[in-house]
């Protein structure tokens, strides 16, 4: 009978350490392999060996919840079955080959907390339907060749801490609904074609720790009440067409925003040290 309990019990084990992934995802992630050219990643799968042992799938519960994929050669576009994978909480798809538009079936993927599809070559509109993810807290789509306005529905994603979306080629204005993110910590806007003013309500992101709005073409001034930011401990604001020209500020505990009338370089860097 200990001999027959034993073996049931290991059998248990075994099945739980094997278990798969439901169908539908199993098929999402081989739509993503086939899609960019898995066979040359640098850490290619086996697509008939458990998904248990797939590079960068991460599996909780029989659901897959991260996939990070960066710096593994992925080359071409985003599947649709992508959002297929209704559990993710975590895509990392940094630093690899992929372009084409972003799949508007991604809005399906409403657990998640991280999208990081930075230095990518995606093109097109940001889908306004990422406003839907209101678990979102990171979103990283900078140096890709996003094109268009930063979608409003992106201001209501008001859990994010982290938006950066510089060196794409986006127009228009920064959404007066800005100041809906409150938990933001840092805005990147940097090297795109924004033009208008820097809008007051920036001010109102009291958890702002960095401000990288450099290489656009914002015009007019520095809203006074950016005074009002105590954590903001980085702004960079050089290449635009502002009133005055402004000197980059990094560092843990930055004196104030600090002007300069024609300075030498408009990228000039202050490193304010740790006191």
């Amino acid at each position: 009978m200990k001999k027959l309990n034993y073996l049931i019990l290991l059998f248990l084990v075994s099945a739980f350490s094997f278990a798969n992934v439901s169908p539908k995802e199993k098929e999402a992630l081989i739509a993503l392999y086939n899609s960019t050219n898995g066979k040359d990643w640098n850490s290619a799968w086996d697509i008939n060996a458990s998904e248990n042992t797939w590079y960068g799938v991460k599996i909780e519960n029989n659901q897959i919840v991260e996939l990070s994929l960066q710096f593994n050669n992925l080359d071409g576009n985003l599947p649709q079955e992508i959002g297929d994978l209704v559990n993710l909480r975590k895509i990392n798809l940094g630093f690899n080959k992929l372009k084409g538009k972003l799949p508007t079936s991604i809005s399906n993927l409403k657990e998640l907390i991280s999208l990081e599809l930075f230095m990518n070559s995606f093109e097109g509109n940001i889908p306004t339907e990422l406003g839907q993810l209101k678990k979102l807290e990171n979103l990283k789509l900078y140096s890709n060749q996003f094109s268009g306005e930063i979608p409003n529905s992106l201001m209501q994603l008001t859990n994010l801490k982290e938006l950066l979306l510089g060196s794409n080629f986006l127009t228009g204005t920064i959404p007066h609904e800005i100041y809906e993110l409150a938990q933001l910590q840092k805005l990147s806007l940097m090297d795109n074609k924004l033009e208008g003013e820097i809008p007051v309500e920036i001010a109102q992101l009291k958890n702002l720790e960095e401000l990288i709005l450099s290489s656009n073409q914002f015009t007019g001034d520095l809203p006074f009440e950016f005074m009002s930011l105590a954590k903001l401990n980085t702004i960079m604001l050089s290449d635009n067409k502002l009133n005055e020209d402004y000197v980059s500020i990094s560092g843990k505990n930055p004196p104030s925003l600090m002007q300069l009338n024609q300075i030498q370089s408009a990228t000039a860097t202050m490193d304010i040290e740790k006191e």
